[in-house]
């Protein structure tokens, strides 16, 4: 089934769209899957797993060279010396998110670092005791939150509070969210929300709900799963008090990738917070005194538990080092054109709902699509087509039009398949 044939004047648009965009596209300095034709695909499922950036390979191989070069003297003697290898994630990273440098620290998994995070910032006692996440959380922040209610003796039933829209509705409202920290804020010890829900796509007031949780006298944290690298953030100056993210989805670390934390300043030079400790987080200074006595280093390393994990940063530092080379506020740009281009080409078609809301303000490059057999027609989309989304159960089809390396004409394809196959 031919879904670009060349008279399509659509496709004409779509290749002119290319060839003037403000941001020329970035697809050659990353591998794309083949379509069944043997062209490339439409990938629009980086909001899941990234592509591959094509300086990855070179970085891991050099840090491969330098092991088998050097040894255990790569930690001192190597090009990127890995005793401290993680400083090379730090500022970029910070730039990304809006933070200060020692407010970063590439280190673990996302879950981890939200576990991690709750060890210090989650301290129920009293009758302040409740966490509030969003009824459509991510599982593993679900997951992660009731075993932190259980972990201090108390019930998930009762603790976890699920913020959900009004009936009919798929968003939370930040009203609704702001009004329920203030007629209930004196029982919640913390609030920890997605900055850009992983399901419908809606990018949370990240600024608002933080000023009205802190003034409730709560902790603020975000998971930034879908917003590092999706949208801008400020995180210093918004006072979130902490958020993780990871780095496999819009970052493109590659599966599995080490991901990032931030802790705000106010809580970095606090060497009397609790908090699971590990060797990397000792100040350095004093790390290879080999002493009982842990000793913070004043900053988001503090928080880190084992020495960097090499092979798995280096994907991420080439990312980021597109990233920093293009900036967030180019791609944001870029992203409302295109994800506003290919919203307007999904109006036209019959059988599908677009549940991502519809103001490019309060959502990132996804828009999540409810249509009946989603996973049936993922396949087919892939299979007849090469267009490359996901779904998610039981109804909903996730395109991500991520600015890096998508186009105009992906998306005019993507929009012409969807209508084919739903005809």
């Amino acid at each position: 089934m031919d879904f670009l044939p060349s008279e399509d004047p659509g496709a004409a648009e779509a290749r002119r769209l290319d060839e003037t965009d403000p941001l020329p596209t970035l697809r050659a300095e990353f591998h794309v899957p083949a379509a069944p034709d043997g062209g490339e695909a439409a990938y629009f499922a980086g909001n899941s797993l990234g592509l591959q950036p094509r300086a990855a390979a070179q970085l891991v191989n050099e840090e491969l060279l330098d092991w088998a070069r050097l040894a255990v003297e790569g930690h001192h003697h190597g090009r990127r010396p890995w005793v401290g290898y993680h400083e090379l994630l730090r500022e970029p990273a910070a730039r990304l998110v809006g933070a200060l440098p020692h407010e970063v620290v590439a280190m673990n998994s996302l879950t981890v670092n939200l576990h991690l995070m709750m060890a210090t910032f989650y301290r129920p006692a009293g009758d302040r005791t409740r966490i509030l996440i969003e009824d459509s959380a991510f599982p593993s922040d679900s997951y992660a939150v009731g075993s932190q209610a259980v972990h201090h003796g108390l019930d998930p039933a009762e603790t976890v509070v699920r913020l959900r829209p009004r009936p009919g509705e798929e968003h939370l409202r930040t009203e609704d969210v702001v009004g329920r920290l203030e007629r209930e804020g004196d029982r919640v010890a913390l609030v920890l929300l997605g900055g850009v829900n992983y399901l419908t796509g809606q990018l949370m007031d990240i600024p608002t709900i933080t000023k009205a949780g802190r003034a409730a006298g709560a902790v603020v944290g975000w998971d930034l799963a879908h917003a590092a690298g999706n949208v801008p953030l400020r995180l210093h100056d918004w006072d979130v008090d902490f958020a993780a993210w990871c780095s496999y989805k819009y970052l493109n670390g590659g599966p599995g990738a080490v991901a990032g934390c931030f802790v705000h300043e106010r809580h970095v030079r606090d060497a009397s917070l609790p908090r699971l400790s590990g060797w990397w987080g000792n100040d350095p200074a004093t790390r290879f005194a080999m002493a009982p006595d842990f000793v913070p280093v004043a900053s988001a390393d503090s928080w880190q538990l084992s020495n960097p994990p090499i092979l798995a940063m280096a994907p991420v530092l080439a990312s980021l080092r597109i990233f920093d080379r293009v900036g967030m506020d180019a791609l944001r740009a870029k992203s409302r054109r295109l994800t506003g281009y290919l919203a307007d080409r999904l109006a036209g078609i019959d059988g599908l709902e677009v549940i991502t809301p519809s103001d490019p303000a309060w959502r990132g490059c996804q828009l999540s699509i409810r249509v009946a057999d989603a996973a049936g027609l993922v396949r087919r989309l892939a299979d007849e087509a090469g267009v490359i989304a996901d779904a998610r159960e039981p109804d909903v089809v996730r395109l991500a039009p991520a600015p890096l390396y998508c186009t105009f004409a992906d998306c005019h394809r993507a929009a012409e398949a969807l209508a084919a196959l739903l005809r």
